[in-house]
């Protein structure tokens, strides 16, 4: 099948916008050669290069488009506005009934004739995170200066360009020519195909396909740790941002000096990770080790000697600097630096940080006698934990916040109970990230996050569709983690009210029920059992919410529970459409009306079950009490089965009304089953 070939080579496109880059690539040429029936979509991104590659129809068939016009009946400007659109002539068109129409024909094109048409517009409009002009008059933006252009249809270049009218020096004419690496294969080469194209660019010390390039510097770095019976710290950011730096990956070992391996190793990783993107290493105890891992971009002659004493020595600077700020901030206590915490702005509806200590040190109180944890740990750990904020090494490393924190509590004598509940008080911070599970930590995580969703839904900030500047379904995911793992029973409105006095917190409580079930969904469980539950009283305590959702899962993939779900919607679609009659059926049905057994042995059984499925909810005993909903199943199909909800006789259909609504009112004790699927 025909190819087309799209390569963009420019300067240093920044590792962070690559994928993303070559993701929209890939969208764009499907929505702009969409008359070709592009399929077979692979996309190339690197360093310097974004390309794509696809098979694509050889022309365009000529068709006929029929274009719908105004009423005959309407006005002269109505018609030669259309007219104008279509740049046609009254004598042109056609009726159709009551509108004008015009056929236009649309001529057939070849593909290079299509390509060359949509190319310039797809590269004017290619969306960057941030975009520069450059040079000479030309209005064209890219992330950094776009030098060529390689187009190909079949092998035979697709000639366009780029200029606005003027030659303003950039060349920007599409051709067949690209480049190989900068330093080891400089200067231009031919390209006849994409495989040609990434033979070619191999052999001139250039690797395409950036999943390859990740696995060489990962197994790299991996073998090189392994040589000194070391591990590498997972990092997998890190390991996708050096493959988009480098064309021609070269992994490499240097050491740390002796005089920077008692500083955290946290510190020691972030330094290396965000100055210099290396590697952090450890023993298989994994405490730091004294080397780091890197991926040069070139293969050195002297195996790498010069280029890793080259960095040896600015980690060196690097580490010198840390150490600075270490022995700085130690000079303080952290106590002393609360009142500084009042200057700091948090947001200009909630305050400064320091008033939300004075919160978070109120609420940190609230929850920890919930957690069996002391109360005074905790209000001390929630009054230092923001304190590193105004410290050095926070101030040129914020990915420490906490983490700091928590070294210098214990440097000033501090419980260690308070250390640990200051450095892991944001966890979790992602999805992979493991949740507090000390009383005192869960206590200040809980409290913190608790008050940052609290503060801001009050000042109404809740996120909106798809915006979520301040991470509050972050936050909201963070406080059920940690109730979740660690299995907490506590009443979340009774925290957020008693800790802070607020009113209402329905809407922050539906906020969090609802990323419950988001977190349930994406897990593959049955979030709308979640739902079907909370639609019939909220339940703010989350770990028994997810017992009941559990048991009520469980039981409704049981013969029974697939029965008793159908029966039960049955039941509850017959009152619905007999309530919009003549309103609700209320009131116990009469046992004297029962004209076929079948009423009576229903009637029996809900006696018995709906005493004993509130016993079992009451002592929280879900599971007993979905076995003892599952007994409906039964007497439910053998009443639906011989019984006519609907009879002739009033009465009868008025007492059956009634026995369905209190088989409704039975379901209800456990879930509002209208909102299960199946």
């Amino acid at each position: 099948m025909p190819a087309f070939f799209l390569e963009l080579f420019s300067e240093e496109i920044p590792a962070r916008m690559q994928a993303r880059a070559a993701e929209n690539l890939a969208r764009l040429i499907a929505e702009a050669l969409a008359p070709l029936a592009p399929r077979d979509i692979q996309t190339f991104s690197g360093p310097r290069r974004l390309a794509v590659l696809a098979e694509i129809d050889t022309g365009v068939a000529e068709s006929r488009v029929v274009e719908r016009g105004p009423r005959v009946s309407a006005p002269e400007q109505a018609l030669a506005g259309f007219l104008r659109k279509h740049g046609a002539t009254k004598e042109q068109l056609a009726q159709d009934g009551d509108n004008w129409v015009f056929e236009r024909v649309v001529p057939g094109a070849a593909a290079p004739e299509t390509i060359a048409r949509a190319m310039p517009g797809l590269i004017r409009r290619f969306p960057w995170p941030k975009s520069m002009r450059w040079g000479g008059t030309s209005t064209l933006t890219w992330v950094r200066p776009l030098r060529r252009i390689t187009c190909l249809f079949d092998g035979a270049v697709v000639p366009f360009n780029l200029v606005d009218g003027v030659d303003d020096g950039h060349g920007l004419t599409s051709s067949n020519q690209s480049e190989g690496h900068r330093f080891l294969s400089p200067g231009a080469f031919t390209v006849t195909s994409a495989t040609q194209w990434g033979c070619e660019l191999r052999a001139r010390h250039v690797i395409v396909d950036a999943a390859e390039r990740r696995a060489i510097v990962a197994d790299g770095v991996v073998r090189l740790a392994a040589e000194q019976n070391c591990t590498i710290a997972d990092d997998p950011g890190l390991l996708d941002e050096v493959a988009g730096l480098v064309e021609w990956p070269v992994p490499l070992l240097g050491r740390i000096g002796a005089e920077f391996m008692d500083l955290p190793p946290e510190v020691m990783q972030v330094s290396m990770r965000v100055n210099q993107r290396y590697f952090a290493l450890r023993h298989v105890d994994g405490t730091a080790a004294p080397y780091f891992a890197f991926a040069a971009n070139i293969a050195a002659t002297d195996g790498g000697a010069a280029i890793i004493a080259g960095n040896e020595r600015v980690l060196r600077a690097r580490f010198s600097d840390a150490r600075h700020f270490w022995d700085l901030d130690r000079s303080r206590r952290l106590d002393s630096r609360v009142a500084a915490l009042d200057a700091i702005k948090f947001h200009a509806k909630i305050g400064s940080q320091g008033e939300r200590v004075a919160r978070i040190v109120t609420l940190a109180g609230v929850i920890a006698p919930l957690l069996q944890a002391d109360p005074a740990l905790a209000q001390r750990a929630a009054l230092l934990a923001k304190a590193d904020l105004t410290t050095g090494m926070v101030g040129e490393f914020p990915e420490l916040q906490g983490v700091i924190g928590g070294y210098y509590a214990r440097h000033d004598g501090e419980d260690p109970a308070v250390a640990e509940a200051i450095r892991d008080h944001y966890a979790p911070k992602g999805q992979g990230d493991a949740v507090p599970n000390a009383p005192v930590a869960m206590a200040v995580a809980l409290a913190d996050k608790l008050d940052t969703l609290r503060a801001f839904f009050a000042a109404g900030e809740a996120p909106t569709g798809s915006g979520d500047p301040y991470a509050l379904r972050r936050a909201a995911l963070g406080v059920i983690r940690i109730i979740r793992e660690n299995r907490l029973r506590l009443s979340l409105n009774h925290v957020l009210t008693a800790g802070m006095g607020a009113p209402d917190e329905t809407p922050l409580l539906d906020f969090i029920a609802e990323r419950l079930r988001v977190m349930l969904r994406a897990e593959g469980a049955r979030h709308d059992v979640l739902a079907a539950i909370l639609g019939v009283a909220f339940d703010d305590d989350i770990t028994r919410l997810l017992a009941r959702t559990e048991a009520l899962a469980a039981m409704l993939v049981t013969d029974d529970g697939v029965n008793l779900l159908a029966a039960a919607k049955r039941a509850a679609n017959i009152l619905r459409i007999e309530e919009k009659k003549d309103g609700p059926h209320d009131g116990a049905p009469d046992p004297a009306l029962f004209a076929i057994p079948e009423e009576q042995l229903l009637a029996q059984r809900l006696d018995s079950v709906m005493p004993a499925v509130q016993q079992a909810q009451h002592h929280e005993h879900f599971t007993q009490a979905m076995s003892e909903l599952a007994t409906l199943r039964a007497p439910l199909d053998a009443f639906f089965a011989v019984v006519t909800v609907n009879d002739a006789h009033p009465d009868l259909r008025a007492n059956r009304l009634r026995l369905l609504s209190r088989v409704r009112a039975a379901m209800s004790l456990a879930a509002d089953f209208s909102k299960i699927d199946g």
